[in-house]
């Protein structure tokens, strides 16, 4: 949305007036003077006007090492939550960008900005998501080959997308996928005979798991790390 069209929104009932704040200096956007109003802001802009606060809602951006034993979900009536792990005051209103399995570990993103998670999940995006993975039998030389030309899921009539296998051991690999079908890396190594024992991802797009948070910590993400995921 316009700068002078919130402002309307807001109460100042013509466009001279919205004018005559913005070249008086009366508007300050963001804790900075602000005097177009061509200005685009959202819902978590900053906006004062002649002293008097018209929005300033927080803008959350979390990174969070879950363990495992935690679902995916903002609440549930019988196992415990990612959301439970949460300190923050605004708790409430933050949801998942993207999930994991219960039993899998790893990077976790939540906002409370939809059209901030919405880049990050959207399958459109492709963004990347890395996982280190466990299996019960050794992985077989042919497994990175199938797993680049893609598997059929019958299920939801689809091929996967390409993705990329580093053997990392003769049961470990890195893996790196550009979607997120439901159970999609347990579903692919069973598609080659092989089962998944443990599942942790370390990286979603450039963003990487901080090494310092400990499982069941979370931290703000700086400004650099938001601007992976916006336009």
């Amino acid at each position: 949305m316009r700068l002078d069209r919130f402002l309307i929104r807001r109460g100042i009932h013509s466009t001279r007036e919205v004018s005559r704040l913005l070249s008086e200096k009366q508007v300050i956007v963001d804790h900075l003077v602000e005097t177009s109003g061509l200005r685009k802001i959202d819902r978590f802009t900053r906006i004062e006007v002649n002293g008097e606060i018209l929005q300033a809602q927080e803008a959350v951006y979390l990174m969070l090492h879950k363990p495992a034993g935690y679902l995916s979900a903002t609440s549930d009536p019988i196992h415990p939550t990612v959301i439970d792990l949460i300190e923050h005051p605004l708790r409430e209103q933050i949801h998942l960008a993207g999930r994991l399995d219960r039993a899998s570990t790893g990077l976790v993103l939540l906002t409370n900005d939809g059209r901030w998670s919405k880049r990050v999940t959207e399958p459109r995006q492709q963004v990347a998501k890395v996982y280190q993975v466990t299996t019960l039998d050794p992985i077989s030389a042919e497994t990175a080959a199938i797993f680049a030309s893609g598997i059929y899921f019958a299920y939801e009539n689809l091929t996967t997308r390409p993705a990329e296998l580093e053997l990392l051991g003769e049961r470990e690999a890195r893996l790196t996928l550009h979607e997120g079908r439901y159970h999609q890396v347990k579903r692919m190594f069973h598609a080659v005979g092989n089962r998944v024992l443990s599942l942790h991802r370390e990286q979603i797009g450039p963003l990487t798991l901080d090494a310092s948070l400990p499982p069941g910590k979370a931290r703000s993400l700086r400004p650099d790390e938001i601007n992976f995921f916006r336009l």
